[in-house]
């Protein structure tokens, strides 16, 4: 499948939306990425792995994902490469592995998001996965949200899908200005027209 062939299978699930969003960095943009929606579909989850996988044919040992967002999507990339899959998770604001996760030294590791905009999480795993070890061999993403306010994420990002849309500071997002309701998709549902919106979904 193209970019352009999941970008608009995203489109048609309702996983992208329009409106008025607080990102998880804090931001507010004017564009959500609900990658659960695509995620809820086990067939196309396993499909997009596949392609992330692919998009590094050298081939790496272990996917590293930050909890709680990635962890579907990192199973589903190491799956297709036949690699290890773990997580990372934030602990007293710090990202740590637990649960017996561990990386040996020379492991390749694959650093998994779902969506990034300002880089902060990925970076984070990047610098663990460094700091235990591990040789990263890049950052794989669902959709790169591309934001002027994104930090260096320590390796190279590979995504399948580039999305421009904007994103402010709160003190200075004009949707809010303009007093337009503030939603939050990532910790509940959007009420209104976007709770409604289920078409059929397709298989990519």
């Amino acid at each position: 499948m193209t970019e352009a062939g999941l970008l608009e299978f995203l489109q048609a699930n309702g996983a992208v939306m329009r409106g008025h969003f607080r990102l998880s960095s804090g931001r507010h943009s004017d564009t959500f990425v609900q990658k659960f929606r695509l995620f809820e579909d086990p067939v196309a989850t396993i499909r997009t792995g596949e392609m992330l996988a692919a998009r590094w044919p050298e081939g790496f040992d272990v996917v590293a994902a930050p909890a709680v967002g990635a962890v579907v999507f990192g199973f589903a990339t190491a799956l297709a490469a036949g690699a290890r899959s773990i997580f990372s998770e934030r602990v007293d604001g710090e990202m740590r592995f637990r649960r017996g996760f561990d990386i040996s030294a020379g492991e390749r590791v694959l650093v998994v998001e779902d969506v990034v905009t300002t880089g902060g999480s990925a970076a984070e795993v990047v610098e663990l996965a460094t700091r235990t070890g591990g040789t990263v061999v890049g950052v794989g993403a669902l959709v790169d949200r591309v934001d002027p306010s994104r930090q260096p994420l320590g390796a190279s990002l590979r995504a399948l899908i580039t999305l421009e849309a904007k994103s402010w500071a709160p003190d200075e997002c004009p949707l809010c200005a303009a007093r337009i309701s503030l939603d939050d998709p990532g910790s509940r549902r959007l009420g209104g027209e976007n709770r409604a919106y289920n078409p059929p979904r397709p298989t990519p």
